[in-house]
């Protein structure tokens, strides 16, 4: 989640760099032309590095133990661009981002659990696909509300109350959800995001202090593209070790994963909807709860499980790319006006 008020929109997995964090977004076409390429380049990085760490499995397995400390990296830069007017939107709407929260660790966590009873999933594939659903959201899907030109302000402010919420929340739904199927080490699975994401996105948040605006502004053109190449390196690491079983099972993990994030992008519009929010915050909280912080997800499961559970993260971190440019696209051909009239 990066969140910085002046540069150009570019996206990852888990860090973003967007125009604004306030409401008073203004977009211009320079950053418009920064988010469309960032959205066009990551899937295409990230299914580089799947195809390398299958193809040459041997390249990747070695860095397996690398994989948490490449995670602290991409928390490390979303906490570099987090500023007090991100945390101050929070409590200007507290209700709205509420119900994003709420919405997104229902809706996703119960998702996954559905899909996979409902595909008969292996369970360590299972509990990658429940895993997934129980992380954070994605900050990929802050330039996809901009690109859509849905409320920015709103969907900053749920990913990031959803990101610092996650120590206590991922656990404890993952051990309810997925424990059926393998054990679930709570209490050591909090630790370990308190590790790789809480404590370097607080010291990106400290160094920020440190250099000040300017200099996190010299440098976050960068940042963003920092967290993709980390981002594919961790899919490719995750993909190298289960590369032996993934001609077998690539098909129904690819389709548990649309399946999942459909979902996800559908209900999450709607329950907005529902709950009396404008159209713009509607296609956020579409956002805010079917794109996944599948980076974090992916370390989890390589930790915690095996490499096979980690592959619908690996395989989540390209297609909800995609689906997100894909709604955003359509959104942003649909005016906001009479056809989708706010209740609230």
């Amino acid at each position: 989640m990066t969140n910085e008020q002046h540069p150009t929109p570019a996206t990852t997995d888990s860090a973003t760099t967007h125009s604004t964090s306030g409401a008073d977004a203004v977009e211009t076409p320079a950053q418009r032309r920064a988010a469309m390429i960032a959205v066009t380049v990551l899937p295409i990085v990230v299914v580089i590095a799947g195809l390398w760490g299958y193809n040459s499995p041997s390249t990747f397995t070695s860095h397996a133990s690398w994989v948490p400390y490449l995670l602290g990296v991409v928390m490390f830069t979303m906490g570099l661009t987090l500023t007090p007017r991100d945390f101050a939107a929070v409590l200007r709407r507290p209700w709205a981002v509420l119900i994003g929260l709420a919405a997104h660790y229902v809706i996703m966590p119960g998702a996954g659990w559905i899909i996979a009873h409902a595909l008969n999933l292996s369970p360590e594939l299972a509990v990658g696909l429940i895993l997934v659903g129980c992380a954070p959201s994605g900050t990929a899907s802050n330039v996809m509300t901009f690109l859509s030109k849905g409320d920015v302000a709103l969907g900053v402010s749920v990913a990031t109350v959803s990101t610092l919420v996650a120590p206590v929340v991922t656990p404890l739904l993952t051990a309810f959800l997925a424990g059926s199927y393998l054990h679930v080490d709570a209490g050591s699975m909090m630790v370990d995001i308190v590790k790789t994401v809480l404590v370097p996105i607080v010291l990106g948040v400290v160094v920020r202090l440190v250099i000040r605006d300017k200099g996190v502004r010299a440098i976050a053109p960068a940042l963003p593209w920092i967290s993709a190449f980390v981002i594919a390196w961790i899919v490719a690491i995750v993909v190298a070790g289960s590369a032996g079983k993934l001609a077998k099972v690539g098909g129904i993990v690819f389709l548990a994963v649309v399946l999942h994030n459909g979902f996800g992008l559908l209900l999450g519009y709607l329950a907005a909807r529902f709950a009396g929010l404008d159209v713009k915050a509607r296609r956020a909280l579409a956002f805010e709860v079917g794109m996944q912080n599948s980076g974090l997800a992916a370390t989890l499961a390589k930790v915690h499980f095996s490499p096979l559970a980690a592959l619908p993260s690996a395989v989540f971190s390209v297609w909800h790319n995609v689906s997100g440019a894909i709604l955003a696209a359509w959104f942003a051909r649909r005016p906001v006006g009479e056809r989708e009239p706010s209740r609230g």
